[in-house]
């Protein structure tokens, strides 16, 4: 059974704490989820070395906004219907609500509507939901944006049928309360995609040649599945593969894209060059994890 203690913010899934409001409280002697604690740990694992960051000539962070409108863009016009799409869909009610986390230009929500009625996005920065409200604007469809970090606005988010969260969840160390409050927040459904392997796992062979250093190979999507389980979910796995999102970039783009992540120069473009014509541009290996609202 799944309750919240009645003195703190922790939830307890069967006499493990899934949720952890702080290290000290009065569940202390309550044990923490394994799968959460073994994600955070391998996730902790891809921090960039401080010397490798203290000599970046530019931040590795972040994605450029045009990026995921082109992402939005390909979603919207792609006629073969995703896993992820068609478990949102099936679920949906004719004007329904959708609440997209981590929206981005609006790949996840823009194709449900229709049947969507109103698509709720949330995401840290201002300049991706102004992507996504263009794109909302473009297609006639309501829209409502809340700029924060999640699970922080959450009390403040409304309800939707359905919540969708593609692509986020690899930038989420503390895990269980980010699903908690997904699932929190679906009246029917919770739709989560993302990579097989971590989004930065096909750089690797880079980190070894370019700085020495060998990179985790985990968590994958099997380790989140884990975690959403052991809060009580009944999660559904589905395989498949789709066009990168540097598919039809220009060769400059995603070579500057990968310099920042590599935290180097320009003076390392022709090795970045060199791998990323021997890799060429395979589609990417992506998972649909889904469950209905845990009551």
């Amino acid at each position: 059974m799944r309750m919240g203690c009645a003195e703190c913010g922790c939830v307890i899934e069967s006499g493990v704490r899934v949720v952890v409001c702080s290290d000290e409280c009065c569940c202390s002697d309550v044990p923490v989820s394994e799968a959460s604690d073994r994600w955070a740990q391998q996730l902790a694992a891809w921090s960039i070395p401080a010397t490798v960051l203290a000599a970046a000539p530019e931040s590795p962070w972040g994605f450029p906004p045009q990026l995921f409108a082109s992402a939005a863009d390909r979603a919207l016009a792609d006629p073969e219907s995703t896993p992820s799409r068609r478990r949102a869909t099936e679920v949906l009610p004719s004007g329904g609500w959708v609440l997209d986390v981590g929206a981005g230009g609006g790949a996840a929500s823009l194709p449900l509507a229709p049947p969507a009625g109103v698509l709720v996005a949330v995401d840290e920065s201002q300049a991706m939901l102004d992507v996504f409200a263009d794109g909302a604007e473009r297609r006639g469809v309501r829209h409502i944006e809340i700029v924060g970090r999640w699970p922080d606005v959450a009390p403040g988010t409304p309800q939707a049928a359905v919540v969708v969260c593609h692509h986020v969840v690899y930038n989420v160390g503390d895990l269980a309360p980010f699903l908690a409050a997904l699932d929190d927040h679906a009246e029917r459904r919770v739709v989560v995609e993302l990579t097989d392997h971590h989004p930065q796992s096909d750089l690797n062979p880079l980190w070894r040649v370019i700085h020495g250093i060998d990179r985790p190979s985990r968590p994958t999507a099997t380790d989140a599945a884990e975690v959403a389980a052991s809060l009580g979910c009944d999660v559904h796995i589905e395989r498949f593969e789709r066009p990168s999102l540097w598919h039809e970039a220009p060769r400059d783009e995603r070579i500057a894209f990968a310099r920042r992540r590599l935290c180097v120069g320009r003076d390392r473009d022709a090795d970045i060059g060199a791998f990323l014509d021997q890799a060429g541009d395979p589609d990417r290996k992506l998972v649909t994890l889904w469950w209905d609202r845990t009551s």
